[in-house]
């Protein structure tokens, strides 16, 4: 089977963004707009020019479902074609969905995504594969659940059967017992299906499925090599074939264990967890029940229990527990190809998003790619409804301001229960936002104000984010190409002592100095503090900007000196910067104001062209 990555569905016009919406979702894909014609909070993403965009995806081995003409789409990609096995699906629909035309990968998912598609917005798949017209399957793209242990013998057997030789199953599936394929007991072609390891020879294809579960114990921080070798030796003893892994289990308390997950890795399949009750349940079915492991854990087996549960009453083991330095291992047969997803949990994840101002445009990719894969989304209200198309399909978790310990909490324990969370933050999630406060809760204890036990064993990952800093910067030159800080002038959590500190330090040293949470409601004074401290060290013509709604409606970005800093004309929504001694203005030729602070190059070169005619004078 060819797993496929997240599919890119192309849209040109708003005429046909409804169908590219009914296309995302049947295919579980992310639509990418032209930007000239469709606004960026309408799609997941934009692009410029289309060939290039086409290129990217297709090098990347995205599969591409575009809604526009089959020749279009063909000329672009012409230049990238040239390895065929490599080639990842694509896919032309015209706009009004009424044909759904697989142009490459036929046999890597197009054709497949093609049926899909054509019966879902109710047109006409184009399938001209051969072996797919005459007997409805491809034999090199079996279905989920069974893997092809020998592809390139395919292309050969395809074109036997075609020519008219029939084929003798061994151990049949499903999948081809519904196929037309001419059958007999001495056809020439053999194919056979078996979670062991077969000897492949002549006009014989071997399909491996996926009834495998390899049950995995482990001491606390227990080697990750010697797990995967235990895992593959026990595999290799018995005969069984790698490749019908189907999953690996294991006790919900080792979901943070290294060696579990690296076994999984290794195997590239998911790995799942059980709680402690329901391995106990497995204890009759159990060959090695220990009273020793059931004081430790609560159940008198992992290894053998959690590759029963996954498997199944109609499944068995296939190998008993086999015991090594730190880890014991055990593979249970399951009737039918595991849906890992339909027992356990897996591993929760926790991805702390910084979208940036909140436009798509300065959202990363990395950010989109987080939040496309949480099944829920945890953040302020307004952070949220920046996503646009984004949140569509989520559980959104909607939080007021001021409940930023609540809104981290909810978020973690929501993960510990096996969930894939993306908790949102404007700006950059490092920088006054939530990525710390995931980390001090896991710095304490549970009885201390932490988070669960089980919100302690969850993944974590961050993305960057285009800071305010950064954006106001960008807006209005370069005021931080030297030396700056960063200070936050509220005191709700940092004493007021504390940030006069800072203050007084940032202007002694000549800080370029950024200032987040400049004023509230109630609070302002602060920023009238830090502006009249730096005029003591700046001079007053200082340049000051200042940035409001950065990427957003109504975004305002204003310069003024220092000296006539009114704090009236700053809100909470502002980001204030103010520049060093050094920190000049420069006016072009539209008279555009920007500001700059400088590196010092004209100093260098002007202390190279002095060396420089003392050597020649």
């Amino acid at each position: 089977m060819t797993t496929l990555k997240k599919p890119a569905v192309i849209v040109l016009s708003p005429a046909a963004l409804s169908i590219a919406h009914d296309v995302a979702r049947s295919v579980g894909g992310e639509i990418h707009g032209a930007a000239k014609r469709i606004a960026a909070d309408e799609v997941g993403t934009t692009f410029d020019d289309l060939e290039v965009c086409l290129g990217n995806l297709f090098a990347e081995g995205r599969p591409i479902v575009a809604l526009m003409a089959s020749a279009a789409v063909i000329r672009l990609l012409a230049p990238h074609l040239s390895d065929k096995r490599a080639e990842p699906p694509v896919i032309a629909i015209a706009e009004d969905g009424s044909s759904v035309v697989p142009l490459l990968g036929g046999h890597r998912g197009a054709n497949t995504l093609a049926r899909r598609l054509a019966e879902a917005l109710g047109g006409h798949a184009a399938i001209t594969t051969a072996g797919d017209l005459r007997f409805s399957v491809a034999l090199d793209e079996p279905p989920a659940g069974y893997t092809l242990a020998n592809p390139h013998g395919a292309k050969a057997v395809m074109a036997e059967l075609v020519a008219g030789a029939s084929a003798r199953i061994e151990s049949t599936a499903p999948w081809l017992d519904k196929s037309n394929l001419p059958v007999s007991r001495n056809g020439s072609v053999r194919l056979t299906v078996s979670d062991e390891r077969v000897p492949m020879e002549g006009l014989h294809l071997v399909y491996h499925p996926k009834t495998l579960a390899l049950g995995i114990g482990a001491e606390r921080g227990a080697d990750s090599d010697e797990a995967v070798a235990l895992a593959e030796s026990i595999l290799n003893e018995a005969g069984l074939a790698r490749e019908s892994v189907a999953v690996v289990v294991s006790l919900d308390v080792k979901a943070d264990e290294a060696a579990v997950h690296a076994v999984a890795d290794h195997f590239d399949v998911p790995a799942r967890f059980f709680d402690a009750r329901a391995l106990e349940a497995e204890t009759p079915r159990l060959a090695n029940p220990s009273q020793i492991v059931f004081a430790e854990v609560g159940c008198h087996g992992v290894s053998e229990a959690a590759a029963l549960a996954a498997v199944g009453p109609e499944g068995a083991l296939a190998v008993e527990k086999r015991k090594g330095a730190r880890v014991t291992a055990a593979v249970a047969r399951a009737p039918q190809p595991i849906e890992p997803e339909a027992f356990g949990r897996a591993r929760g994840k926790l991805f702390v998003v910084g979208i940036g101002p909140g436009s798509a445009e300065w959202r990363s990719p990395e950010a989109s790619r987080m939040i496309d894969a949480a099944s829920d989304l945890v953040g302020y209200s307004l952070y949220l409804d920046l996503l646009g198309p984004l949140t569509r399909g989520k559980r959104r978790h909607d939080f007021d301001l001021g409940k930023e310990e609540v809104r981290v909490r909810h978020a973690m324990e929501l993960a510990g229960e096996g969930r894939s969370v993306a908790l949102v933050c404007s700006g950059d999630a490092g920088i006054y936002a939530m990525a710390t406060l995931v980390f001090e809760l896991l710095d304490r204890r549970s009885d201390a104000g932490g988070v669960s036990a089980a919100a302690r064993r969850i993944a974590i990952e961050i993305a960057p984010g285009i800071s305010a800093l950064q954006g106001a910067a960008a807006r209005a030159g370069a005021p931080i190409g030297h030396d700056f800080c960063t200070i936050s002038l509220s005191d709700l959590l940092t004493p007021w002592d504390t940030i006069v500190r800072r203050i007084e330090a940032a202007a002694h040293g000549d800080f370029v100095v950024a200032f987040y949470n400049p004023v509230s409601r109630r609070r302002r004074t602060q920023l009238a503090f830090a502006r009249d401290r730096l005029l003591e060290a700046r001079p007053a013509e200082t340049p000051v900007v200042l940035a409001t709604n950065l990427g957003r409606k109504g975004e305002a970005v204003r310069i003024v000196p220092l000296g006539s800093l009114d704090v009236d004309d700053v809100d909470m929504l502002t980001v204030v910067i103010v520049g060093s001694s050094q920190s000049r203005m420069v006016t072009t030729g539209d008279g555009k104001r920007w500001v700059y602070t400088p590196r010092g190059y004209a100093a260098k070169e002007g202390s190279a062209l002095a060396a420089a005619e003392a050597q020649t004078g």
